[in-house]
């Protein structure tokens, strides 16, 4: 992919990210988790992944297992939310020959008080920290975190080949974000308009204090998109991880090896183009393996300012450009699916029809790259 102007200017801006996150992963990769848990297996390349409970039942493990599925994302339940619980989690799986890749805690994913200065701020990123050593014990290398200060939203649910998906439309009144429990509303989801500046002091607050945590014990932190990537909701700016150039920014304040991208593609083809800058392929040919550490892997119906969380055949974008783009840059992290319409035959359904469908294209990338 040629590039010429400003944009070569950027990349060889970025370089010295990239060049920074492949010497730091070397150096982490081979010092993370000393006197810790085992690392995870890692094979080299593309790693399929399912979601899946922090307490499979017997059944379950023989569902991901007759699927493929080497390896899940969990996310922990309060009573495990420890070292120790991280680590019961991984034995749970490990005895069914399936690697847990990372482990989610709700109450630190999305944090209001952190992205808005809200009271409890420090008290939470102290939680944060807490969590980040947690998983280091336990020998998780991998977090992703969401910047979003009212949630994710959406307007209601519409049907997609008789299946219910997700909806939203900047034109309904019927508009909310949700997050952990909490629904937030137009005009105002804080009682004010909190300003573009105000968004990104918070976050340099925050990252710049958890990421020499995040060094220290060898968790990389991928950073979620806002969804929807609207430039404002209900008096709230979502300007740092709504578009590029807003990741590029971040990703630089800090320019850490530990800290990167979780590239949540159908987010990104919310907004498409017009508000992200780029889409998907081409943020995963300029930030590359380096920096893009976990793929969410849905489609959508249009960009804003309406659009139906849909099948992954069914959205208005090329999902094989993604899966392309990702082999050719050499990425090794994990492809997992994301939200989906709500399928006859409940969650196994979805993960069934989503795991063949990335497993399918993954197949086509590697056979046309070896061809």
């Amino acid at each position: 992919m040629s590039t010429s102007g400003s944009e070569g200017s950027d990349r060889r801006e970025f370089g010295k990210l990239a060049l920074g996150g492949a010497l730091g992963a070397t150096a982490y990769l081979a010092s993370a988790g000393r006197g810790a848990a085992e690392v995870h297996a890692n094979k080299p390349g593309i790693k399929l992944c399912a979601q899946a409970s922090a307490k499979p039942t017997d059944e379950q493990l023989l569902f991901l297992q007759q699927i493929g599925a080497e390896y899940v994302s969990v996310g922990a339940s309060p009573d495990l939310r420890s070292a120790d619980g991280f680590l019961q989690i991984k034995k749970r799986y490990s005895e069914a020959g399936i690697t847990v890749w990372n482990i989610g805690n709700t109450s630190v994913h999305n944090m209001p008080e952190v992205t808005l200065n809200l009271p409890g701020r420090d008290q939470k990123i102290e939680e944060y920290k807490q969590y980040l050593r947690d998983l280091g014990k336990a020998g998780i290398r991998y977090t992703t975190y969401a910047h979003m200060g009212n949630g994710i939203w959406n307007s209601g649910r519409a049907t997609i080949r008789g299946a219910s998906g997700r909806e939203f439309d900047m034109a309904s009144p019927n508009k909310q974000g949700m997050w952990d429990g909490k629904i937030f509303k137009e005009p105002l989801s804080h009682g004010r308009e909190f300003t573009r500046e105000e968004i990104w002091d918070n976050y340099t607050y925050f990252i710049k204090q958890v990421t020499p945590v995040a060094e220290e014990v060898g968790v990389r932190i991928g950073i979620h998109p806002d969804d929807p990537p609207v430039p404002v909701l209900a008096g709230v700016p979502r300007c740092v991880f709504g578009n590029f150039d807003g990741y590029r920014r971040a990703l630089e304040i800090v320019n850490s090896p530990n800290v990167g991208i979780c590239m949540c593609c159908g987010t990104w083809l919310e907004g498409g183009r017009q508000l992200t800058g780029k889409d998907p392929e081409e943020m995963i040919r300029y930030f590359g393996a380096q920096k893009i550490w976990k793929i969410h892997f849905r489609n959508v119906t249009a960009p804003l300012p309406h659009f139906v969380e849909t099948f992954m055949d069914n959205g208005y974008y090329d999902m094989y450009k993604i899966m392309k783009a990702l082999r050719d840059v050499n990425f090794d992290g994990i492809v997992i699916l994301d939200h989906s319409p709500n399928m006859v035959g409940g969650g196994n359904a979805q993960t069934a029809y989503g795991f063949a469908y990335m497993k399918a294209l993954l197949n086509r990338a590697n056979a046309e790259a070896k061809a």
